[in-house]
């Protein structure tokens, strides 16, 4: 029973990461994850819902469209199983009932975690709604952990000091250096981050851009006048920040 019910909530995570490819796909594009129904790209055929099975319709159509044989990206079915197993990992965390409600906001948090990531990758953009969404959900998870104060002075830390980063750096250089969702993404975490881990997070993340992009400059992946998302990086900082301290203790102390 105790299996089964782990094997439903794997599942349950994975029908979310179904969701989630639609949410990475349309909201950049500034189209309603509700309506229309899904479309092939290729014959624009709608999609019907046993078509629509996290993995298993992938693996049945052999990642083909049905109709027109358009090929599936392999990015949907990894991560309906990336939010599957994070569903799932999260949940096995949980010692008793009680502790649901915290569960709750970390599926919703790490789920968004996702979202952000890829929509960096594929426009280098982090947009307002989501950031929005994510701030909305950290208040609402840190409001019984911390004081207003506390989270006040993260988000106002967390928005303010990349904002005045930024616009020295415009004032010095003529070029803008951030952009505003990464700021609005820094706000959002320093509510649940506070004051003293988001600027952690800050110097940390700017410290993993760095050195991956430069990495790819030697390794002539990019050039130096490409530019390349910032939010992958302060997101994976804030998850192990968030969702792995004790790696992340770890790990800040050989570099701070």
């Amino acid at each position: 029973m105790i299996f089964f019910f782990k094997i439903l909530v794997f599942f349950a995570g994975a029908c979310l990461g179904s969701f989630l490819n639609v949410v990475i796909y349309r909201v950049p594009l500034g189209m309603s994850v509700v309506t229309p129904r899904s479309k092939c790209p290729g014959c624009k055929k709608s999609i019907y819902w046993f078509e629509n099975i996290p993995m298993i319709s992938y693996l049945f159509l052999k990642g083909k469209c049905s109709e027109c044989d358009f090929k599936i990206s392999k990015r949907y079915p990894l991560i309906e199983l990336l939010c599957g197993v994070v569903t799932l990992i999260l949940f096995l965390k949980i010692d008793t009932y009680s502790q649901i409600y915290f569960y709750l906001f970390q599926v919703s948090i790490a789920l968004t975690f996702i979202a952000l990531f890829f929509i960096d990758l594929d426009h280098k953009l982090l947009p307002d709604s989501i950031n929005l969404y994510l701030g909305a959900t950290l208040l609402a998870y840190s409001a019984f952990q911390y004081s207003w104060k506390y989270m006040l002075l993260g988000f106002l830390i967390g928005g303010g000091f990349p904002f005045l980063i930024t616009w020295l750096f415009y004032k010095l250089r003529g070029k803008i250096g951030l952009g505003g969702g990464d700021i609005k993404l820094w706000a959002a975490l320093g509510i649940y981050l506070g004051p003293v881990d988001v600027v952690h997070n800050i110097f940390l993340s700017c410290l993993l851009g760095a050195v991956v992009g430069l990495s790819m400059i030697a390794a002539k992946v990019i050039s130096r006048d490409n530019a390349i998302p910032f939010g992958p990086f302060i997101l994976i900082v804030a998850t192990l920040q968030i969702f792995l301290p004790d790696l992340y203790a770890q790990l800040k102390s050989l570099i701070v």
